[in-house]
C-alpha cells in the first residue's frame, strides 16, 4: 500500500513536471484528458488540472457501475495528478530549451508519469481510465488505444487551439511509447 501511494505520488509529480515544465510554456499539447485540459486552457484560460476533473466525472460514473475496482483504484490517482497540474504551474516558462528539447522532455516526463501510474492500476482518469477499461475487455495493449485516442486529440487541438501539430505528436509518440514499455505485460513461457 505504501509503494503505491509512493508511486502515484511520485508519478503525479513527473507528469506535472512534464506538462507544466515544457508543454504548456509552448503551448503544445498531450493526448488524451490532459489534452483536453490543455485545449480548454489555451482557448479559455482555464485551470488545466481543475478540467481534467471536471471532464474526467462522465467516465468516472460510467467506470463507477461497470467496473468499480478501476474507479476506486484511479479516484485517487486523478485527484493527485489533477492537483500537481495546477500547483506546478509556477514552473511554466523556468526551463529554457530549443523547443523540440521541451517536446521531448515533455511527452517522456508524461509517458513516465502516466505508465507508472497504470503499472499500479491507477490513473490520471478520463481516457486512460477508459483506455483501461478497454483493455482490459480486448486484448489491447493500454498504451497502443491511448496512442490512438491521443491522435485525435491532437486533431482537435490542432483545429481548434491552432497547436503545434508536428512537436504535439513527439509529445503524444514519446508518451505512449514510454506508457507502452511500462505496461507491456510479459507471457511467461515454460
Amino acid at each position: 500500500m505504501i509503494k503505491k501511494a509512493t508511486a502515484i505520488l511520485l508519478a503525479s509529480m513527473i507528469l506535472a513536471m512534464g506538462i507544466d515544465g515544457f508543454i504548456v510554456p509552448y503551448q503544445l499539447l498531450d493526448g488524451g484528458m490532459i489534452g483536453i485540459g490543455l485545449i480548454i486552457k489555451y482557448t479559455f484560460g482555464f485551470r488545466p488540472g481543475l478540467t481534467i476533473l471536471f471532464f474526467s466525472l462522465p467516465i468516472y460514473i460510467f467506470i463507477f457501475f461497470y467496473r468499480r475496482r478501476y474507479f476506486y483504484n484511479s479516484l485517487h490517482g486523478l485527484l493527485i495528478s489533477s492537483f500537481f497540474i495546477d500547483l506546478f504551474a509556477p514552473l511554466r516558462g523556468q526551463f529554457h530549451l530549443p523547443l523540440i528539447m521541451s517536446a521531448i522532455l515533455g511527452g517522456l516526463l508524461v509517458g513516465i508519469g502516466i505508465g507508472t501510474l497504470l503499472r499500479f492500476e491507477t490513473s490520471t482518469g478520463g481516457l486512460d481510465l477508459l483506455a483501461l477499461f478497454i483493455a482490459d475487455k480486448w486484448p489491447l495493449n493500454v498504451g497502443i488505444i491511448i496512442l490512438i485516442m491521443d491522435a485525435s486529440i491532437l486533431i482537435i487541438g490542432s483545429e481548434t487551439a491552432g497547436i503545434n501539430l508536428a512537436f504535439s505528436t513527439v509529445i503524444v509518440c514519446l508518451a505512449g511509447l514510454m506508457t507502452t514499455l511500462l505496461t507491456v505485460k510479459s507471457d511467461s513461457h515454460s
